[in-house]
């Protein structure tokens, strides 16, 4: 049996010392710790399921309770859980896995002046989310830190070894199982900051429409009208890689009910075309994953 290189209460301890510098009494900060927990444990289950040796199931649990630790900087310094309104919160955690501010990580938009309502939290000391901070043996550095910089790319480079996609794709999925677990939870403004009328109302672009088509996930700028999101959505299914995936999400039962009931609205969309689209990709969705 492969030698367990995970201490938990190290890691969960390390986790929550760097948590603690900001406001965990705000709802996004706590949403944002909960979504961490699960990502982890489902990445446990994941690993679990595909038989994977306790080494692995162990960076596979760590990799998940690191794969958002940059949101928490993205949030205290725009305000924002949004990437293209700020920067790329993957590479924000990378940073501070590696030591370093996120005032090094190229942005999109400059932080706001004051971006949080009093009292403001101050920032956690440079370093102290370093990634020796949750683990002693180093040997693991590279796999973790790509797995938290890959996480929530379109796609995954080229070129990584085996075992550092696997640890990847594992968080890849456990993160899309547990966005749509939250998403399916929350209503249409909540999720979308639309009305659910303007969700009603919505169109289907073409650029959703050409995802579904080729079976992949949507990228940023093909995402142009409310249903559209919803889409991109629901097509997580097609780029979960482990079968134990797909299990956990059918068995789970989100995905269902959201291609019949999306945000928990009863009423079907008011344009003819987007019914029509919408009930075609929900029956092919639907039969996925039951199949898996």
């Amino acid at each position: 049996m492969a030698m367990v290189c995970i201490d938990r209460e190290r890691a969960r301890a390390a986790f929550l010392a760097y948590v603690d510098a900001y406001d965990v009494s705000n709802k996004r900060i706590a949403l944002k710790i909960a979504h961490t927990y699960r990502v982890a444990n489902l990445c446990e289950q994941i690993a679990k399921g595909e038989g994977m040796d306790e080494e692995d199931v162990e960076l596979a649990w760590l990799c998940g309770l690191l794969h958002d630790l940059g949101r928490f900087e993205q949030l205290r310094l725009w305000d924002t859980f949004s990437d293209g309104a700020s920067a790329e919160h993957a590479a924000i955690g990378t940073a501070v896995l590696r030591g370093l501010s996120a005032s090094s990580v190229p942005a999109r938009v400059a932080p706001a002046e004051h971006p949080w309502d009093a009292p403001h939290p101050p920032a956690p000391a440079v370093g102290s989310g370093a990634i020796e901070s949750f683990l002693q043996d180093r040997a693991f550095d590279d796999m973790i830190l790509a797995s938290v910089e890959c996480h929530s790319l379109l796609r995954v480079p080229q070129g990584l070894d085996n075992r550092t996609r696997m640890l990847v794709d594992i968080v890849r999925d456990a993160d899309k199982i547990d966005i749509l677990r939250v998403n399916c939870e929350n209503s249409v403004q909540t999720v979308l900051g639309v009305s659910q009328r303007e969700f009603l109302q919505s169109e289907i672009g073409s650029g959703a429409v050409r995802a579904f088509e080729e079976r992949r996930c949507l990228a940023r700028e093909e995402r142009l009208y409310p249903a559209d999101y919803l889409v991109g959505m629901a097509l997580f299914v097609f780029e979960l890689v482990y079968p134990a995936s797909k299990r956990i999400m059918r068995d789970a039962g989100q995905l269902q009910r959201m291609l019949i009931h999306p945000f928990g609205v009863q009423d079907e969309f008011e344009l003819a075309q987007t019914r029509k689209t919408w009930s075609r990709m929900a029956k092919v969705l639907a039969e996925y994953l039951e199949e898996a």
